[in-house]
């Protein structure tokens, strides 16, 4: 179960990575994104398909550009990860 969990907490963090390098440089296209992460062709294509759905990036001919929801995302990332390691915090056995 917590392997699980492992996997999609770091799946989001290279989602979050990948994001805000597109805030950063958009537009910004796959090959640079992977050359400028040091990150697969394929794991960046992966993320980037992922975000677009989700509505935080939006394909462009020069490349990926960030949304409005991206930049909602971002500015509140910080109050929704502590949000959640007070989660798991909470779930040790000495009450966190």
């Amino acid at each position: 179960m917590l392997e699980k969990v492992k996997h999609e907490i770091e799946l989001m963090q290279r989602h979050i990575v990948i994001l805000r390098a597109v805030v950063a440089s958009q537009p910004i296209g796959i090959m640079k994104l992977s050359e400028q992460l040091n990150l697969p062709f394929h794991r960046i294509r992966y993320s980037l398909r992922v975000l677009e759905q989700m509505g935080y990036i939006r394909a462009s001919p020069s490349g990926a550009m960030a949304t409005r929801q991206a930049e909602e995302l971002l500015l509140h990332l910080d109050e929704g990860l502590d949000e959640m390691i007070g989660l798991l915090s909470s779930m040790k056995t000495d009450g966190g």
